[in-house]
Parts: C-alpha cells; sequence; structure tokens
C-alpha cells in the first residue's frame, strides 16, 4: 500500500500538489527544494500514522489479552461451585457406578460445576467407597466436597429406593418394604406367597427366604410390593445364573451362602469359611461327622440374628436348624447373601480346615484350624472375649460353643 493510499483510507489529505512553474533553472531548484520538504513531512506523518497503529494494536492485544484473562479465570473458578447449593434435583446413581460415572451424572444436573470438582474431592475423602447406589435428592450448584458429603448422608437418599443389606432375614426384608413403601404387613405376607406373580423357583419350596438379593432398588410410581419382591427373586436367578450354579441346586447354593454370609464375619474370610462348609459336609468320617456346628443357624431357629448360642440351646435337637445335632444343609436358608457369599461358595478358598471361631464379636477376627486341639485353644479366646463382653455375647448367661 503507497503512502497516499494510506493517506486516503485514514481520511487524510496529503500536501497540496505544487503549482505549476516556468521551466527556468531557478524555478526547478525551488520545486526540487520544495519536494524534499514534502516528501519529509509526508514521512513523518506516515511515521506518526504508523506508531498510532501500532500502539492501537497494542492496545487491542492487551484488551484482547485482558478479556482471555477474564474468561479463563471465571472457567477456573466455575470447575467448582461455592457452598452446599440451591434448589433440589433427584439423581439416580445406579448400580456398580464408579466415581468418574457419578462425577458425569451430577454435572449433567448441575450438582456440581464440573466433573472435575467431585472427583477431586471423592479421592480426597476416605469415606466416598462408603457411596451407595440408589436415588438422591442433591441440591444443585454444589462445590464437589458438598456433593460427596451429601451422598454419604442417609438424609439425601429419596424416599423411592429401597436399600436391602447383605444377610438381611426375609421379616428384616418385610420390614424394610413397609417403612419405605408404605405398605402394610399383610401387603408384603401376600406378595411372599405369591409364588407365580414373583416368579420363585420350584426348588424354594414356598420360602422366600434367601431368595431376596441384596442391593438397591429404585421404586417407580405406583409399584406394588408383589412386584418389588419379584425384582428381587429375578435378581437372584440372574446371579445363580451368572455364577454358574446348577439350577437343581440353587436352593443348596443360598443356603451354604447365607452361613457364609453370617458366620465370616468379614468378606476376606469367606473364601475359607466357604471351605469349611464343603469339607464338613463332603468329610462325613471327620470329627464333625457331617455336622456343619454352626452357631449362625441355631440363632435364626431362635429368631435371633447375633450372639452366642448357649449350652442348652446347643443341646436343643427339637430346632431344625441346630446343625450341631441334625447333619447336612439346614431347611433353608438363613438370610439373603450378597454376590461375594455366593462367589465364595462357586470357588471356595483351597484347605483342610473343619473349624473357625470368631474370637472377637465387636472386630470379627475370626481364626481357622484343621484339628478339634487347635480349636479348642482358639475358642478359649472367644471365652475370654465373652467373659469381658457379656453384653455382646447374650448378656452373659451363654458359654461359647466349643466347636464351629
Amino acid at each position: 500500500m503507497s503512502q497516499d493510499d494510506l493517506f486516503e483510507q485514514i481520511g487524510i489529505t496529503p500536501d497540496d500538489p505544487l503549482p505549476a512553474e516556468p521551466p527556468s533553472r531557478r524555478g526547478k531548484a525551488r520545486r526540487e527544494k520544495a519536494r524534499r520538504k514534502r516528501r519529509l513531512r509526508r514521512r513523518a506523518l506516515t511515521a506518526l500514522i504508523l506508531s498510532v497503529v501500532v500502539a492501537g494494536a497494542g492496545a487491542g492485544a492487551y484488551w484482547g489479552y485482558g478479556v482471555l484473562h477474564g474468561v479463563l479465570e471465571r472457567q477456573s473458578a466455575a470447575t467448582d461451585y461455592p457452598g452446599e447449593g440451591e434448589g433440589s434435583v433427584v439423581v439416580e446413581i445406579p448400580q456398580g457406578a464408579s466415581g468418574q460415572i457419578i462425577a458425569d451424572l451430577l454435572y449433567k444436573n448441575d450438582v456440581v460445576a464440573s466433573s472435575k470438582a467431585f472427583i477431586d474431592a471423592f479421592k480426597a475423602n476416605s469415606e466416598s467407597a462408603n457411596i451407595q447406589p440408589g436415588t438422591y435428592t442433591l441440591k444443585q450448584k454444589m462445590s464437589g466436597a458438598s456433593a460427596v458429603a451429601a451422598l454419604l448422608d442417609p438424609a439425601s437418599r429419596a424416599d423411592h429406593s429401597l436399600t436391602i443389606p447383605e444377610g438381611f432375614t426375609k421379616d428384616q426384608v418385610k420390614e424394610k418394604i413397609m417403612s419405605v413403601m408404605r405398605v402394610s404387613a399383610e401387603d408384603v405376607d401376600a406378595a411372599y406367597k405369591d409364588l407365580r406373580g414373583i416368579g420363585l423357583p420350584e426348588g424354594a419350596k414356598g420360602d422366600v427366604e434367601g431368595w431376596l438379593a441384596p442391593g438397591t432398588y429404585g421404586l417407580k410410581e405406583g409399584e406394588t410390593a408383589t412386584q418389588v419382591v419379584a425384582r428381587m427373586v429375578s435378581a437372584t436367578t440372574a446371579r445363580l445364573q451368572k455364577l454358574g450354579f446348577d439350577p437343581a441346586r440353587y436352593e443348596d447354593a443360598l443356603i451354604k451362602a447365607s452361613i457364609v454370609e453370617r458366620e465370616a464375619g468379614s468378606q476376606k474370610n469367606f473364601g475359607k469359611v466357604a471351605r469349611v462348609v464343603e469339607n464338613r459336609l463332603t468329610q462325613t468320617d471327620a470329627e464333625t461327622g457331617g455336622r456343619l456346628e454352626m452357631d449362625s443357624t441355631i440363632l435364626y431357629g431362635l429368631g435371633r440374628t447375633g450372639g452366642v448360642p448357649s449350652k442348652e440351646e446347643v443341646a436343643d435337637a427339637s430346632n431344625p436348624y441346630n446343625t450341631y445335632r441334625n447333619a447336612g444343609l439346614p431347611p433353608t436358608p438363613i438370610g439373603s447373601p450378597g454376590e461375594a457369599a455366593l462367589k465364595a461358595v462357586a470357588s471356595p478358598e483351597a484347605g483342610g480346615w473343619l473349624y473357625f471361631v470368631t474370637v472377637d464379636l465387636n472386630t470379627g477376627e475370626t481364626l481357622f484350624a484343621k484339628t478339634k486341639e487347635e480349636q479348642d485353644e482358639n475358642t478359649k479366646k472367644l471365652t475370654a472375649f465373652c467373659q469381658a463382653h457379656p453384653d455382646v455375647c447374650n448378656g452373659g448367661s451363654a458359654t461359647p460353643t466349643p466347636a464351629r
């Protein structure tokens, strides 16, 4: 672009053209001197304009940086909302959801400003692994830390979700259904008896015990107790199928797993306890003579779910769930086993153990033994525990059983 073009674009008129003069030597000298002055003025003006343009460009760049910096600042601030939020939204956390899946769900529902805000808070909170699937009523625009805390708070759980813990008996499940769904005991009893409606397999012999799969169930509007129980039975059947159990042995698998669930105290012991169950059932010529000798089965028959049976209760052969007096499996499961217990029964840990005893009913510490002599030594530790904690061991009147 020429200087004249530049002047024209910015609306500046260059110097007027020199007046015509006769072509004398003196006139020629004057015209040349005037041209030099005009060129100097034009150059100075051009330099001034360019400096203004450059300065303007710099100001524009500075302004643009300021705008970009402001946007970046706002985006950075938006990665996490401050405070505990506002309004409310219902969010469904699916079974087996990872922290990232939960984060994305919360971000989608504007509970948190970004998935990263939740993930950072999730990793920083040692209790995050305890977040359960289900339906939650949460505030929107919460900080990541507030969202994690809300998911860990039972008060955030919406009424239209039902959670059944591992090991619950059918009576405990009944109470839970009544409480959450606001239905009567008669409604739940009718559901339990509607064998066709709930899809209970024939092998269950008409009893839902053990078939009410633990887990969290989102409740639909107008759903009945029968429909919810049917979902539990269906979930149990699906788990048994997935683990490869013989359909003809489903009931046996549930009985064994329910005992493992109740006896093991900790999932880390599931495999060993499952092996003890198998060894006692198959080694009929061993010291236990094919008897399971499990405290949990006696207690179930007595309508209890914890503690230690007394000597008199162990001696009572009229209790059909007394596996100290009756060989083989008890009549039914003693609760609803979780998937981990079922997996342990499907693949028990290898070992020759015939005995085990939980020596601390508060911590679940459990010791395993291959001989009765070893078991007797371990049982002394349970006796000491019960003497120190009579309230835990049925008010102190019970003497711990010698072998399990």
